[in-house]
């Protein structure tokens, strides 16, 4: 099992800051996002771009940088689309590059869709932050990344295998077919998988487009499709959610396994009626804040994005940058019925 050993109190830390969350943080697009100076003159007005708006994972990772930005004193704002497409979130940063904001922290829908316009705000001495999913690395300053591809890959693989005896047919759940970070994830999975699993099988990868009704229609056409299906693994929070509340009413409660990653709030219920065994994560609100911190080190220019650059990051402590302008939070978390209780977020 997986446990965050960042710094001590993690479990304290994951409840407290969890517990901060806006729904409500999304400012529109048009709305001129000032700016804030910070102590040498930098501008901290920070913005936030989420793959999609009402996404209860993001809504978590905002009110960790609302968090973290209010200690600072910066000023917060969260823009967003509707639906986590390709080329969604261009606008948004054609207009705040116009408004001149201090920062861009985005969480990118795809890795080269939005780079020429993440540069142009970089051109206009935006800083830019991705965290969550990356970008090409010449398109950003810096990638808050919540755990390595290869962590959070294995601790997926590891607890599947677990639930199913180790072996039989397994599906994959997916958000969207060109999220940077779930295509990462896959492809690792399936290394592992045939390095170590040779008795489970991966028969299908299907894309819910991280869309709640999407994502659990997907999941009845997998388990129409695929009569032996052993298990599933849905790598993100609106997808494992979505899976579990359609198995917990259907005769395959019991019979077929789900994890993935996934929010305890979200999965609380089907955790605790006996749906789902165990999942993971990381905690959003601590990458929301991270990446918050990271973006006023930038701004102040106590860093640049160079690898061995170091920043001070609030509660969470100091954090240094790694090669490719990567910056780790740190390893996922194992939620299930003997802690589940212990988390609000």
């Amino acid at each position: 099992m997986f446990q965050n050993k960042r710094r001590a109190g993690a479990l304290t830390a994951l409840a407290a800051a969890a517990a901060l969350v806006l729904a409500g943080c999304a400012v529109d697009s048009g709305t001129d996002g000032g700016s804030t100076e910070g102590s040498d003159g930098g501008n901290l007005s920070i913005t936030f771009l989420p793959k999609n708006l009402g996404n209860p994972y993001f809504d978590t990772s905002s009110s960790g940088a609302k968090e973290a930005i209010d200690e600072f004193g910066g000023t917060f704002a969260e823009v967003g689309p509707a639906e986590a497409t390709p080329d969604a979130q261009v606008s948004y940063i054609n207009t705040l590059t116009q408004q001149g904001v201090g920062a861009i922290a985005v969480s990118a829908n795809d890795p080269e869709a939005i780079c020429d316009a993440l540069n142009e705000a970089r051109d206009a001495g935006v800083k830019v932050v991705t965290f969550d999913s990356d970008t090409n690395p010449d398109c950003r300053d810096l990638f808050i990344n919540q755990a390595t591809a290869e962590g959070i890959a294995k601790v997926q693989v590891d607890l599947i295998a677990e639930q199913i005896g180790d072996a039989g047919e397994i599906a994959i759940l997916s958000a969207s077919a060109n999220a940077t970070n779930q295509n990462a994830w896959i492809e690792m999975m399936k290394e592992q998988l045939a390095a170590d699993h040779p008795n489970i099988t991966l028969v299908d990868t299907v894309y819910g487009d991280d869309d709640d009704q999407t994502s659990f229609d997907k999941t009845a056409a997998l388990l129409q499709t695929h009569p032996n299906l052993k298990g599933i693994i849905s790598p993100t929070t609106v997808g494992i959610a979505a899976a579990a509340r359609y198995l917990s009413t259907s005769e395959y409660k019991g019979k077929v396994a789900l994890t993935g990653l996934g929010t305890p709030n979200q999965m609380r219920e089907y955790v605790e009626d006996g749906t789902v065994t165990a999942f993971a994560l990381w905690n959003p609100a601590d990458l929301g804040y991270l990446a918050a911190y990271a973006s006023k080190a930038l701004i102040e220019g106590e860093i640049t994005g160079a690898e061995g650059d170091t920043f001070d990051a609030g509660k969470l402590g100091s954090y240094e940058v790694g090669a490719d302008g990567v910056v780790l939070l740190g390893d996922p978390f194992v939620f299930d019925a003997d802690n589940i209780g212990d988390f609000d977020f």
